[in-house]
């Protein structure tokens, strides 16, 4: 059994512990669902019968389950018949729908039981409870509401989280880190910093981005397409919505369309808002034949994309309406797969170096248990997937496999990042698809003159420029490269005679290319500097009558100390670190 494994198993009898405790004291609840999830456990609950517990209840559930724990010595296990089922769990609807729908896709419907406890699961427990858990390394954490089975048109639910580790340091180390991410939202520092907004108006899930927060999306995109013009991408640019027919034949109707956005045009014509691009992408590939001497063809481009989320499941930056993909394809004859995709990846490499994160990767691939929630073969998948490792092995790097994380079309390399406080975040991906070649017939003349299949590789390396920009400013807690910062440069004059000296500086610093605004304010000098140190300007340039007599600068650098230098020669240093995407101390 792997250390994965077993804490997983914990963290699932932890939900079943605490559905015990719930019906302890609230007998009239319903148990639904409690799996196991990254950091600990949840458990959904209908409470309509009577009083539901809220956050100021949590500690008297928490030491119910500590009470309860030295009982739980072993599970035992029963195959139960659906009659069964429901003579057991008769005023419960939740666990007699699961059965109901267990029995009708074949599957053992099987009855878990521990210190007198009784529960609907498949299984994937902890042996021995009592020895096996730490009975002070959980801890229940809040309350939430959440639909039966994710479907707003279903009930509303009460759902329970709890933590779970191997041990107390664990847990605790866990609440730190949590308190700091906290105070490291990026919701509160894009608005410290005047990056982006929500208006009730436009509604959720809508960013609206500021002059500040414009100019970082569009450094980060200069970035992207500085690496992509190296390696022979072309631009191209598709509208944002499509008939559809093109979703239909690329199946992304079938399988998406309660998540599309749908147009109906006054002629009656249905129309979506596009989810992704890759089906427009094919279009401008099937314009006309190519022969082999011109594969492979490299179209990129940055534009937003529309999905149809819950409104529940909106937040910040990391979930919304509107996604702004930095999107690549690449049509190549099979033979060219490895060599883009180890161009891709050296891309993805030098993106994330820069910003300092360490890179590991998840091959995810697709269920085989479930073949029916994927476009193609068997026999397609396994050839894609087969590649994927051997050029994962190739590059010697740092993967691991995922089931059931492909896309609808392909397997995938989603590069996990980790940040300044240990979270692992999904970043780039890069997709091999041979799927949508043969949806969309698409081929090259190869030297026999005969059309030759070719294969389709998807690439975003921010993948969400939302997202991505939501993740690096938590990563450096708001203070953002010196390249990357909307003010790289804040003058701060200390009288109204050295205001003059001030100007001449800022305008030298903004012929350099130099981000330079002037703070020429009432406040008091300390205030000044105080507002300037919050907003992590890079550099303070303080002025007054003597660094104007001698043409300095005494300056003030984030994270480091104060010098004084001559302003032609902090000019040439910021605009050289600029230029490299030099980091300075922070």
């Amino acid at each position: 059994m792997t250390e994965e494994h077993s804490l997983e198993q914990m963290r699932h009898t932890l939900a079943h512990l605490l559905a015990a405790a719930v019906q302890k004291h609230y007998p009239h609840a319903k148990p639904a669902i409690g799996p196991a999830i990254e950091h600990g456990f949840y458990y959904d609950f209908d409470f309509s019968g009577g009083a539901a517990p809220g956050e100021s209840d949590l500690p008297k559930l928490e030491e119910e389950m500590r009470a309860l724990l030295p009982a739980w010595e072993s599970f035992s296990r029963h195959e139960a018949s659906l009659e069964e089922v429901r003579a057991l769990f008769k005023e419960n609807p939740y666990k007699k729908e699961l059965a109901e729908e267990f029995a009708r896709e074949g599957k053992t419907l099987t009855l878990y039981t521990s210190g007198g406890f009784t529960d609907l699961c498949r299984g994937g427990h902890t042996p021995h409870p009592a020895q096996d858990i730490n009975p002070r390394a959980f801890a229940l954490d809040r309350v939430a509401g959440a639909y039966w089975r994710g479907d707003e048109r279903n009930p509303m639910l009460t759902r329970i989280y709890g933590l779970a580790f191997r041990t107390p340091e664990e847990l605790e180390a866990f609440r730190q880190q949590r308190e700091e991410a906290r105070a490291r939202d990026h919701r509160k520092i894009g608005k410290a910093h005047d990056l982006f907004v929500f208006s009730d108006l436009v509604g959720p899930g809508l960013p609206l981005w500021t002059p500040r927060g414009a100019l970082v999306r569009a450094l980060l995109d200069e970035f992207v397409w500085e690496l992509r013009a190296a390696r022979g991408y072309q631009r191209v640019a598709i509208p944002h919505l499509t008939k559809r027919a093109l979703y239909e034949t690329s199946g992304h109707w079938e399988k998406f369309h309660e998540e599309l956005f749908r147009i109906t045009s006054r002629e009656g014509k249905e129309y979506a808002l596009k989810p992704m691009n890759c089906p427009h992408h094919t279009q401008i590939f099937a314009r006309r034949p190519h022969s082999y001497r011109e594969m492979p063809q490299r179209y990129a481009e940055t534009t937003m994309v529309y999905r149809d989320e819950q409104s529940g499941e909106l937040g910040g930056l990391t979930r919304v309406l509107s996604i702004t993909q930095d999107d690549s394809h690449v049509f190549c004859r099979h033979a060219q797969i490895k060599e883009e995709f180890f161009s891709l990846w050296d891309m993805v490499d030098t993106f994330y170096q820069t910003f300092g994160f360490s890179l590991r990767v998840r091959l995810s691939f697709h269920d085989t248990e479930h073949p029916e929630q994927y476009l193609g073969s068997k026999a397609v998948w396994e050839k894609a997937e087969r590649a994927l490792r051997e050029i994962a092995e190739e590059r010697r790097a740092d993967f691991f496999e995922a089931r059931g994380e492909a896309a609808l079309y392909g397997p995938k390399l989603d590069f996990m990042a980790q940040d300044s406080l240990g979270r692992a975040h999904q970043v780039a991906t890069i997709q091999l698809d041979l799927n949508l070649p043969e949806r969309f017939d698409l081929f090259c003349i190869n030297e026999k003159g005969a059309q030759e299949r070719i294969a389709m590789i998807h690439c975003a390396i921010m993948g969400s420029l939302e997202r991505f920009i939501a993740v690096l400013l938590e990563h450096y807690a708001g203070a953002l490269p010196l390249w990357l910062s909307p003010v790289q440069v804040k003058i701060l004059p200390i009288s109204d005679e050295a205001a003059s000296y001030a100007a001449r500086v800022e305008e030298a610093l903004r012929q350099k290319g130099i981000r330079t605004v002037v703070d020429g304010s009432k406040e008091t000098l300390g205030k000044r500097i105080r507002l300037a140190k919050e907003e992590k300007v890079p550099f303070l340039a303080v002025v007054g009558n003597k660094e104007a007599s001698r043409g300095t600068l005494a300056v003030e650098t984030r994270g480091a100390g104060r010098t004084e230098e001559k302003m032609e020669d902090f000019a040439a240093r910021v605009a050289e670190a600029v230029r490299t995407r030099a980091n300075i101390p922070s």
